[in-house]
């Protein structure tokens, strides 16, 4: 740890030169580090008696220059940014019917309310567990790109459970890779300036994210494949909101205002909660092009309801190989591990610069154990057929707000607990107003380009292909997979092969598999 940086995101350069610096959001100023640490320690001791020194000592928040009040704020903007997934994972799984939902090779399919319970359920449990071993503040929940991939190819050759027990071989392999440290030496194989990169590539595709999810940036019918809003102009209320919330949100961080993107995030919702009472906005679709993106700002329905588990353990593990047989059974499982494996690599190696928390070499502290339940996540998630729980890119959005320490996760779980029971009330802030705060965190993430050379081009144009793929295709993979391929060939026709460890050849023919798995398929006949 006397190695480690706290870094403002906001005055990255000054970090590098000073090598001491405030924590984003606070208000001291350019108060080092060491100043913070002693008053987090006079904070995390003084009113609070023993648990508070407990706490503090356990989760090392005064070592790593943070509060309890910040990992608690943290931990809370962390789950708004993430609540999504409550509501979007079951429309992404399941429906409220055969016709309204995935159907799979034998017909089956998943109910919403069945599937949101579920997400709320492993996202809560893995994410209280990551803090507790891990001690970072990342928060995990069933991943998007692995979820909408069962339910658009998987499930067209296997069913439901069989597809789920697909998810459970794979994590099963990545907690194999973590507790054997092959997932670690990969990660300390990677040059940093392409760890920096990927850093930076998160950041625009969290962004790129945010503009999307708010109709701020909107795909076009025709010409250019994005434009800005319809026709190039604002014309809905959601989108509006969007824009005051990223300038409410911005200003506050600028001005280092305490709990600045939680505060941000409330009053955004409450403005949205307004706007939808006097306007009748409604939710977004075909006939209602201006509405709201996935979730209305409104109370509906109980508030209160208790969850129906029935989906834990319908899984089946050797299923699918009897069904489509071996070869096109291991095919599915390359990709779901390839996916999940590099995602969450990418994803953490980012969240843990923007902490602070990085080594200078990249790693962080509890490097395996983190790999280890995060694999965990994907068993779990597969058991409990919510799809693979992995680390979210929207815990830089509670990082930014303060949060260094595993307590904030615990406090992200537990709310995720909750929201089995307060579904309507985890939904009343919208998908535009937990935009802007991803939008914010974006440009946080962007401070580190200053670690790339990009005076040496055989450096930068792997680092540039990796920032601009990973928003471009809507995958941190992708990215990780060009820069790597990039810099391996590049290195090697340049005479400078030595540069490029072994373990990173290995990756790279990994990745070139990874990207020809289609045609692969075509000529194996699966």
């Amino acid at each position: 740890m006397a190695d480690m940086e706290i870094l403002d995101t906001a005055e990255m350069q000054n970090a590098a030169e000073k090598q001491a610096a405030p924590l984003p959001n606070g208000n001291t100023g350019a108060e080092p580090a060491a100043a913070h640490s002693k008053n987090a320690k006079n904070t995390a001791g003084s009113a609070g008696g023993g648990n508070k020194n407990f706490l503090d000592k356990f989760f090392q928040i005064t070592q790593r220059g943070s509060t309890l009040a910040r990992e608690f704020r943290g931990g809370l903007v962390t789950f708004f940014t993430m609540a999504y997934i409550v509501i979007l994972n079951p429309l992404i799984l399941g429906g409220f019917s055969a016709d309204n939902a995935p159907t799979d090779v034998a017909g089956g399919w998943l109910s919403a309310a069945q599937v949101g319970a579920v997400t709320g359920l492993t996202a809560g449990v893995m994410t209280i567990v990551f803090g507790l071993i891990a001690n970072l503040p990342f928060g995990l929940a069933a991943g998007l790109g692995i979820n909408s991939f069962l339910a658009v190819a998987v499930i067209q050759e296997v069913t439901w459970p069989e597809a789920m027990g697909l998810v459970v071989i794979n994590g099963i392999l990545i907690v194999l890779f973590g507790a054997t440290g092959a997932r670690t030496a990969i990660f300390k194989a990677v040059p940093k300036e392409l760890k920096a990169a990927i850093t930076v590539g998160i950041g625009l595709f969290i962004a790129f994210i945010g503009f999307v999810d708010s109709g701020f940036v909107r795909p076009t019918k025709g010409g250019p494949p994005v434009q800005l809003g319809n026709d190039g102009s604002i014309t809905s209320i959601p989108t509006l909101v969007f824009i005051i919330g990223l300038l409410v949100m911005g200003i506050l961080v600028a001005r280092r205002i305490q709990g600045g993107l939680l505060i941000g995030i409330v009053a955004t919702t409450v403005l949205a909660a307004v706007a939808e009472a006097v306007f009748k906005i409604g939710p977004g679709s075909a006939d209602n092009p201006g509405g709201w993106h996935l979730n209305t700002p409104v109370l509906s329905g109980q508030l209160v309801s208790v969850p129906d588990l029935s989906l834990v353990g319908q899984f089946d593990v050797f299923g699918s190989f009897a069904r489509i047989g071996g070869l096109a059974a291991t095919m599915l499982v390359f990709t779901l591990v390839f996916t999940n494996f590099f995602d969450a690599m990418g994803t953490m190696t980012g969240l843990a610069k923007s902490a602070g928390v990085a080594h200078k070499d990249g790693t962080f502290p509890k490097l395996k154990s983190a790999f280890i339940v995060e694999g965990m996540g994907a068993v779990v998630g597969g058991a409990t057929s919510g799809s693979s729980n992995t680390v979210y890119i929207d815990s830089a959005a509670g990082i930014g707000e303060g949060a260094r320490t595993g307590l904030a996760s615990v406090v992200t779980g537990a709310l995720f607990l909750g929201s089995m029971f307060f579904t309507p009330l985890t939904s009343v802030v919208p998908l535009e107003v937990a935009a802007a705060a991803l939008v914010v965190v974006g440009a946080m993430m962007m401070a580190q380009i200053r670690e790339i050379k990009f005076t040496k081009f055989s450096i930068a144009l792997p680092a540039f292909l990796t920032i601009v793929t990973m928003p471009l295709t809507y995958s941190i993979a992708n990215g990780i997979g060009v820069g790597f391929i990039s810099f391996a060939v590049i290195s090697a026709a340049s005479g400078k092969a030595k540069k490029v460890h072994p373990l990173m050849w290995v990756v790279t023919a990994g990745f070139i598999i990874y990207f020809a798995r289609g045609p692969i398929n075509a000529l194996m006949g699966v």
